[in-house]
């Protein structure tokens, strides 16, 4: 009997570790067809679980009270599992270098209770030669078995993308490759009973690790790219969506959009790709560019703030200014590498300390990672300028009636609105008279 069949036949059991935006989804996915494990360090977190509260909201309230997920805290549960999955973050050093650390210290958890005839598959993003260079060798040394021998070893990149309800874990093709054609084997089953539309299997482990943070570098450069031509159009005059729409009509144009690029897999993915490549003596020019271009949007779009409340006729230092949205990207809670940071230090550069509002964050996220203290939306007024960092849905519903009850008494042209995501009626706001800036 293989793994696979005593998974399935529920005599072996399943572990997730890391139960954050990936390895929730993919604990609940698994918990309905077979017997899992959660684990997770964060004891608050496990807690959370354990109560009924999701605070990913990646699968919600409901769908946690009604699991059968087996939610822990305590490594040693980690021994009654013969399949193991990591899906802990790999986020980046200050100084732009991989942080491996979370990966490493999963693997030395997994190693003091791996058990003989187990598989541990990564799902955490790394640079081709991690799972095998890094991750074994720490295996290895912590249980005293051999990779290939006792166990075994693969990679399976995690595709999912937070706060997206349409692309799901389970419509998502998934990459999976082993250390050898069993362990494949094995692996390719366990993950076609919860991913709908298949697997396609990779030759080897390094071609998985490669696929994903190409995938992901692919899509910085995409971007990069539209956020270069839109401070080029900003300076012609051109309103860069309009260029977009127009663009758009050819059948073969591809639909990116500027923006702020952060959170933990665009704006994290390409550094390892690039780390490992000058190891090997290649100096990336395309790659480290395009994270140049987007390292740089947040200082581009607060200068732009400061431009308009200057044309506005507003003292600078005096100006109080309210930004929605601290979270990576629209209708997700997750503030891991916002981007919108990048505005707010630029804006106390030039005295200003903007008031942050954000329906979806977690305020001791916030307060944590960047030192802010959310604003009630409810309690703003006397504003001079309104940004629109993230395109949160509750932000889309806003009337104009709504935004206008924000700002001080003063004539349309001296309130200034920064729509960075182009979610408001131009048309409208312009025939109304306020000073507008869209990206």
């Amino acid at each position: 009997m293989t793994l696979s069949d005593g998974i399935i036949n529920r005599s072996e059991k399943v572990a997730i570790i890391g139960l954050g935006y990936v390895g929730m989804p993919l604990a609940v996915a698994f918990a309905k067809k077979v017997t899992v494990i959660g684990f997770d360090l964060n004891v608050d977190k496990i807690n959370l679980y354990k109560s009924g509260i999701d605070p990913t909201n990646e699968v919600g309230n409901d769908v946690i009270k009604q699991t059968d997920i087996e939610f822990t805290s305590d490594e040693k549960k980690l021994s009654e599992a013969k399949f193991l999955i990591v899906a802990v973050p790999t986020p980046i050093n200050p100084d732009k270098t991989p942080d491996l650390a979370p990966v490493e210290v999963a693997s030395t958890l997994i190693g003091k209770n791996l058990s003989r005839g187990s598989i541990v598959v990564y799902e955490s993003t790394v640079y081709p030669g991690v799972t095998e260079d890094v991750c074994i060798p720490i295996l290895e040394k912590e249980s005293g078995m051999k990779c290939g021998v006792d166990f075994k070893v693969g990679y399976s990149p995690e595709r999912i993308n937070p706060g997206d309800k349409e692309h799901r874990l389970e419509n998502i093709k998934k990459i999976v490759a082993g250390i050898d054609i069993e362990s494949l084997n094995d692996i390719s089953s366990v993950y076609e009973l919860v991913i709908e539309v298949g697997v396609h299997r990779a030759s080897s482990i390094k071609v998985a690790e490669a696929a994903k943070v190409v995938e992901n570098s692919q899509r910085d450069i995409n971007i990069a790219f539209m956020n270069e031509l839109a401070m080029v159009f900003d300076r012609m005059g051109i309103d860069t969506n309009e260029v977009i729409e127009a663009m758009n009509t050819k059948w073969n144009a591809l639909s990116f959009y500027p923006g702020l690029v952060g959170g933990h897999c665009i704006g994290v993915d390409p550094y390892y790709f690039v780390y490992e490549a000058e190891k090997l003596g290649y100096h990336s020019q395309i790659i480290l560019s395009g994270r140049k271009i987007n390292d740089g949007m947040g200082q581009f779009i607060a200068d732009n703030i400061i431009k308009n409340l200057v044309l506005a006729n507003k003292v600078v230092k005096q100006s109080k200014v309210v930004i929605f949205g601290i979270t990576f990207k629209e209708n997700c809670p997750d503030t891991r590498n916002s981007k919108v940071e990048d505005i707010i230090i630029r804006l106390k550069e030039y005295g200003i300390d903007p008031l942050i509002v954000d329906p979806q964050a977690n305020a001791e996220d916030a307060k944590f990672e960047y030192g802010v203290e959310l604003s009630d939306l409810h309690e703003l007024s006397d504003i001079d300028c309104l940004v629109f960092a993230v395109a949160h849905n509750e932000f889309r519903r806003m009337t104009m009636h709504e935004i206008n009850g924000l700002f001080r008494s003063c004539s349309y042209d001296e309130k200034v609105i920064i729509d960075v995501k182009s979610i408001l009626d131009k048309t409208l706001v312009h025939k109304l008279g306020y000073r507008y800036w869209s990206l």
